[in-house]
């Protein structure tokens, strides 16, 4: 993803995703690798748009501080935004009211188009809410060359009618024309009273509740607080992540905070997959708990028994690929909002709104 005009308050950088998509390449959180053979050429926008748009954007694009220069402004392959082509940066994709701007090019998709009628496009109430059956039917239809796209792929409306985010399996996000005619690997940010306020929060948010309640809460290994609850904590957690054991060693003193803690199992180490299914293969909470402890605090880890067959982890992981995950451990607070700084940081429990 490319900002470079503007702040932003995300870390997501997924570099080269749509050659990534087409040659089958994947990400994970510890790196991201880009395609060494060429992406497919820029699509580029249609025709000119009158002088009255074109003169609103600019002064729109200016007010907010923009002050590479514009080349031209067209109807965009995205629907409802036009592309502003700039000297020596990728274009931006701006909603007609100004509110919304994506920098990113585009691509073609190669896949041939199977699904000619697309479903209604979406509108405001649905923003950040998983798309529907028939519509991502219609995308995969119409995806069918692009790699590690399948009926397990989150798809989820934005504010932009027409415009829906994606993310691969590995956590990569990327947006797609609900006719899956065009992708790219930008992301939607917003314009407000003026000024850049980085990626598009709100939907962020939404985006996170609506991964959260499709999670299996028997599949989650709570700790809960063990005093009055004042917060409520989803954490992505790999068995193997530094960082992860060194949260895990905080538990105690976050339950007697009045903090409880979601464990999300989300493997992204190539020997903890195993691992954690053996983990999750205890039966009971109590049993589950207990191998997660050693797992974190001591590493040691607790094989699967014999009689199970089953894995408990990808299910749950798989669910969780919306959040788009780029390091464990991943943590937000209950109402979506991602944190993004030290948890051993005194601004984890302002976060959390414990003092």
């Amino acid at each position: 993803m490319t900002l470079s005009l503007f702040k932003t308050t995300s870390t997501f950088k997924a570099l080269g995703f749509v050659s990534a998509l087409l040659l089958g390449t994947t990400a994970c959180a510890e790196s991201t690798s880009s395609a060494s053979t060429q992406s497919p050429s820029s699509a580029q926008a249609g025709p000119s748009v009158s002088a009255a748009i074109d003169t609103r954007i600019r002064q729109t694009l200016s007010a907010a501080g923009i002050k590479t220069e514009i080349t031209s402004i067209a109807p965009s392959n995205l629907p409802n935004m036009y592309q502003v082509n700039l000297v020596g940066q990728p274009p931006l994709h701006i909603t007609d009211d100004g509110n919304y701007v994506i920098q990113g090019e585009l691509q073609k998709n190669p896949s041939p188009r199977t699904v000619l009628q697309m479903p209604m496009r979406s509108h405001s109430a649905q923003i950040g809410m998983p798309v529907s059956r028939q519509v991502k039917s219609a995308l995969l239809a119409n995806m069918s060359a692009l790699a590690n796209m399948s009926d397990k792929t989150p798809f989820y409306y934005t504010a932009v009618p027409g415009v829906i985010w994606g993310a691969t399996l590995e956590g990569v996000p990327f947006l797609v024309s609900d006719d899956a005619q065009y992708v790219t690997d930008g992301e939607i940010s917003v314009i407000e009273n003026g000024q850049f306020m980085g990626l598009d929060e709100n939907f962020e948010t939404r985006k996170n509740l609506s991964v959260f309640d499709a999670l299996d809460e028997a599949q989650l290994i709570t700790y809960p607080a063990t005093t009055t609850q004042k917060a409520v904590i989803y954490v992505a957690t790999d068995v193997n992540c530094p960082y992860c054991r060194r949260l895990h060693k905080q538990m105690d003193s976050l339950n007697q905070k009045g903090v409880t803690i979601k464990t999300i199992g989300y493997p992204i180490y190539e020997q903890s997959p195993e691992q954690m299914r053996g983990i999750w293969c205890q039966s009971g909470d109590a049993k589950r708990k207990k191998a997660l402890d050693n797992a974190m605090l001591s590493g040691e880890m607790t094989p699967a028994p014999a009689s199970c067959t089953t894995d408990y982890v990808t299910p749950n992981r798989e669910k969780a690929a919306g959040l788009a995950v780029i390091a464990t451990p991943a943590i937000y607070r209950e109402d979506g909002v991602l944190y993004q700084a030290s948890f051993e940081s005194p601004e984890f429990l302002e976060f959390l709104g414990i003092e």
